[in-house]
């Protein structure tokens, strides 16, 4: 149902209507969509069977019902469902519709409220009470019927649809109660708030509501004016500045001159044919090549627009290299820049052959694991070189932001392709050999998870379709050869992981750190210091002083630094005037290197009970480490120190565990561990330790102390150990090993089941030194320990009383 008033009801609207009773029960019609105020004229809409059985009940009497306004859209209302205060009205006019529907126009005549339903069938029928108003306006009242008829004025005036003699008929009411009720019908109000005016009989709450909804219009019809007035100018702006461009190109036209614009776009347009862009590719850059044909050069847009046309035409999308797949050249290279590393090299000479056999073969994601100085990055520089690749780096070590690997949508200001797109667009060619730089040493926070993105780009069967964020279309990656770089795989996720091959890179012997020293780095310091060969010499005996007592890595990075530091010393006494070549030997290399910086610890030990050698792996290589142990009289406690980790400290009360168990079997006097404080001490307690494998060593060591029997310092051991006096197998062996020969160990003690891994290390390495494989703690402990009859029992001495 709905209202409507229009110019020619003024007259009624203005004209005080004849004083009519309201019977004090009437016909209620529910209205949906309307609200009548008294005094005011409208049309209605009649549907529904109810409402035209009150229509003519009240023709045939007093021509009175009641509309009431539903709180909700029902088709078929309950009591429940009206409003309590409604209007009573006067029907005027009446004409029946074919499509049975009634037309009324009515006249409201009062405020009625609803005290009782008398009946709800066949129609609604209630008992009202009328809602009068006081008569005598007080001062406030005017002053709130002025400003309200005044702020009404104003809207009328910015309002089309709103015509100036309704303004005038709001002045000459000079009733504040219908003066309020005529703006509220003219306003643009919902049902809910004029029945909010309507339930109101106070006539100045009234008015300050109406003021208030005024307000709120005004408001609206401002702000709506302010933003046509805008979108006018801007229209205005643009059409001139379209009109005088069109002028501009007539006159260009006549004087034979090319405009500059369509020159950039046609010079675009053969570009990106010229490109080779795949369809997807080109369909893009041609939707946005004529966005920009119809753009200003000024406009903030035309900037973006073209950068992003410059990076598609820029990218390589079908320019490669062709690969040199001599294998024997490839092999010749590798040799040349790199010792040893013969798995890689394999692996690499692999490749060549497939590549051979079968033109389309895709790249490969290699993952090159092992500690720094080993030579990661160089070697994939010598593998690009032997493939005749470009090669690009790109160290992603503290990423943390997934647009670095993705890159940003255009949206953003200052916005890029990752560095993944922008590696490809250097190199200029869409199979280079990309190396990922510290992969396990990204990060991520709310910005996203970078090696999330990852995982598309190094999935060969996807990566085909690699999506950034600024290209918005895909470029292929399939035929790229991926290597990454890490020194450890703790950190990188498992998804990630198994998306490459893993190679690992160990560290180097001593006798292959001479030989690389010999081969390849004195000859790179004395070129990058300016020296000549017979300049500068080494003894073999310097370089491998320096490897043993100045340097102590699993790769070769300081003992290059070491002898840069010889270099530059030399160099110095060049330009001095020293015109004797410098030998560098053993005792002159303090002279350029200062003190010895380490030494070996192992001698330091002798014959000291409760001291024990342990084998560790950290990201640097293999390491030595010394478990101590010590007692002291108290009520049987342990003492953890040194800065470990909580698996380590398992693995201490694992070893305990066990040594009491089998006290008596080991020779050991159980009163000393119930009457005596034990204290288990890892020194270097500045660095955080952590793992299982220094079980054996920390029984060892206890065991040791408790029978008084001193272990050779040149002997170490490693393994994790169980409750139950078993060995278990550890990583990292050829590492320990490593690090147990730079360290001056002749003897290592290591699971059975590691037996396999021994083997694998070459078998120079492994001279001099003696493996003992154990496969109970039992075993181990007499390895080191002796026989049970050689060992000693730590006793306890009693207080004298």
């Amino acid at each position: 149902m709905d209202s409507d008033s229009s110019g020619e009801d003024f007259e009624q609207v203005l004209a005080q209507p004849e004083e009519i009773s309201v019977p004090g029960e009437i016909g209620i019609i529910p209205l949906r969509d309307a609200v009548i105020f008294p005094h005011l004229v409208a049309p209605l809409v009649i549907g529904r069977p109810k409402s035209l059985a009150v229509v003519d009940e009240a023709i045939a009497g007093d021509r009175i019902v009641g509309l009431v306004v539903q709180r909700n859209e029902k088709e078929d209302p309950s009591v429940d469902d009206l409003y309590p205060v409604g209007t009573a009205v006067l029907i005027l006019k009446m004409l029946r519709f074919p499509d049975d529907t009634t037309r009324l126009l009515v006249q409201g005549v009062a405020r009625v409220r609803v005290s009782e339903f008398l009946q709800t069938e066949p129609y609604f029928k209630a008992r009202v009470i009328p809602v009068t108003s006081k008569r005598e306006p007080t001062v406030k009242v005017r002053a709130l019927t002025r400003s309200a008829t005044g702020l009404f004025n104003k809207i009328v005036s910015l309002t089309p649809h709103l015509p100036e003699e309704l303004a005038v008929a709001v002045m000459n009411l000079g009733d504040p109660s219908r003066t309020a009720d005529l703006i509220a019908s003219s306003i643009n109000l919902s049902v809910h708030e004029r029945q909010g005016i309507l339930d109101l009989a106070d006539v100045k709450k009234r008015l300050e509501k109406v003021y208030e909804y005024l307000g709120r219009e005004e408001q609206v019809l401002e702000l709506g004016s302010e933003i046509q007035a805008q979108v006018k100018e801007e229209m205005d702006k643009s059409q001139r500045e379209y009109y005088l461009r069109q002028q501009l190109k007539a006159i260009r036209k006549e004087l034979g001159e090319e405009d500059e614009m369509e020159a950039e776009v046609r010079e675009i347009r053969s570009r990106i044919e010229a490109v080779g862009m795949p369809e997807e590719a080109r369909k893009q850059a041609e939707t946005d090549l004529e966005r920009l044909s119809r753009m200003v050069p000024m406009a903030a847009e035309y900037s973006v627009v073209r950068t992003y046309l410059d990076w598609l035409m820029e990218l390589p999308w079908s320019k490669t290299t062709e690969d040199r797949l001599d294998v024997r050249h490839a092999q010749r290279i590798l040799d040349h820049d790199h010792y040893d590393l013969e798995q890689v090299k394999e692996r690499i000479l692999e490749y060549l052959a497939v590549r051979q056999l079968k033109e389309d073969q895709r790249g490969s994601v290699l993952c090159f694991v092992g500690p720094p100085g080993v030579g990661k990055t160089s070697l994939g520089r010598s593998i690009a070189r032997a493939l005749g690749r470009k090669f690009i780096g790109v160290s992603l070590g503290g990423i943390r932001d997934e647009a670095e690997i993705r890159g940003h949508r255009r949206t953003y200001v200052g916005a890029l392709p990752g560095r993944i797109i922008q590696g490809i667009r250097s190199a200029g060619t869409s199979n280079p050999l990309f190396m990922l730089d510290e992969i396990d040493k990204m990060g991520f926070d709310i910005r996203g998870d970078p090696t999330a993105a990852l995982l598309e780009v190094l999935d060969m069967e996807q990566n085909h379709r690699f999506s950034d964020h600024y290209l918005e279309v895909p470029f292929d990656l399939s035929r790229v050869i991926f290597i990454a770089t890490a020194n450890a795989l703790d950190t990188v996720p498992p998804a990630l992981r198994d998306r490459m091959e893993i190679m690992e890179l160990p560290g180097y012997a001593e006798e292959e750190k001479l030989k690389i020293a010999r081969r390849f780095l004195v000859k790179r310091e004395l070129r990058a210091h300016g020296l000549k060969p017979k300049q500068l010499q080494f003894t073999d005996a310097a370089l491998g002083a320096a490897i043993g007592e100045y340097t102590r890595e699993a790769g070769v990075r300081a003992l290059e630094r070491r002898i840069a530091t010889v270099c530059r010393k030399v160099a110095r006494q060049v330009v001095g005037g020293k015109k004797r070549p410098v030998r560098v030997g053993v005792k002159n290399l303090s002279k350029y290197l200062g003190r010895s910086r380490y030494f070996r610890e192992v001698a330091s030990h002798r014959n000291i009970s409760g001291v024990a050698v342990a084998l560790a792996w950290t990201e640097a290589g293999g390491e030595i480490m010394f478990i101590e142990s010590n007692i002291v009289r108290g009520d049987g406690r342990v003492q953890l120190t040194g800065q470990l980790g909580e698996v380590m400290r398992e693995s201490a009360q694992a070893a305990l565990t066990f040594i009491r168990s089998r006290a008596e079997d080991l020779n050991i006097d159980d009163t000393v561990l119930q009457q005596c404080d034990l204290h288990i001490h890892v020194p270097a307690g500045a660095i955080a330790k952590d793992g299982p494998s220094a079980g054996i060593t920390i029984a060892a060591s206890v065991a040791s102390l408790l029978t008084n029997t001193p272990i050779d310092p040149e002997t170490a051991m490693t393994g994790e150990i169980t409750l139950k006096g078993r060995v278990l197998p550890v990583g990292g062996v050829r590492e320990k090993v490593l690090g147990a020969r730079r360290a001056g160990i002749r003897r290592i003690i290591l699971p059975e089941h590691n037996r396999e891994d021994i083997e694998e290390i070459p078998r120079e390495y492994r001279k001099g030194m003696t493996f003992v494989f154990a496969d109970s703690v039992a075993d181990a402990l007499s390895a080191v320990l002796g026989p049970k009859g050689k060992r000693g029992k730590r006793k306890v001495k009693r207080k004298q009383r």
